[in-house]
């Protein structure tokens, strides 16, 4: 982003519509010596104001953040680009959804088999001795395991295998 280009861009806009920087300082509730300053490539608008500021001068916010109109097959490149990294990124976050999803009900139904156990003794039934009281342990662990799991995976953003990718490279 070159800021002179912008501000030459934002001021070839303004003109063309016949607007002086008062009358667009008025419509963007910011002063004309804002105006003047982006228009002189001294500032930038802020980010809020990126999508008003296209609107009142008739151009996308792409367009403005490259100082230059562009043309329509450049449009529908960048559109079509903004749209699969969207698209990305919502099957991302589904993937992600439904990977806890499993941990969360793998640990519950760990958890409901030692409650059941604990209820109806159905372990002592299928194993013999105190290995019933094995598998209640060691399936406690895998509820414990899968819900610790699900909850870390939940509140980062780097999975454990990126964690591992990254302390192999090191």
């Amino acid at each position: 982003m070159d800021q002179k280009n912008i501000g030459k861009f934002i001021a070839e806009c303004r003109k063309r519509k016949n607007i002086t920087q008062e009358q667009l300082a008025e419509k963007l509730w910011v002063s004309n010596k804002s105006i003047s300053r982006w228009e002189n490539g001294n500032t930038m608008p802020d980010l809020s104001l990126l999508i008003t500021l296209s609107e009142e001068l008739d151009i996308e916010v792409s367009e403005l953040l490259r100082g230059r109109k562009m043309t329509q097959e450049e449009l529908v490149d960048l559109r079509d680009t903004i749209n699969n990294i969207i698209n990305y990124s919502n099957s991302e976050k589904s993937n992600k959804t439904s990977k806890l999803n499993r941990y969360f009900i793998s640990g519950l139904i760990c958890f409901l088999l030692i409650s059941i156990d604990r209820q109806f003794y159905i372990f002592s039934y299928i194993f013999k001795d105190n290995i019933s009281e094995f598998v209640n342990g060691a399936l406690c662990g895998l509820g414990l395991l899968f819900y610790f799991t699900g909850f870390y995976n939940n509140n980062h953003d780097v999975t454990l295998r990126e964690k591992k990718m990254n302390f192999i490279k090191k």
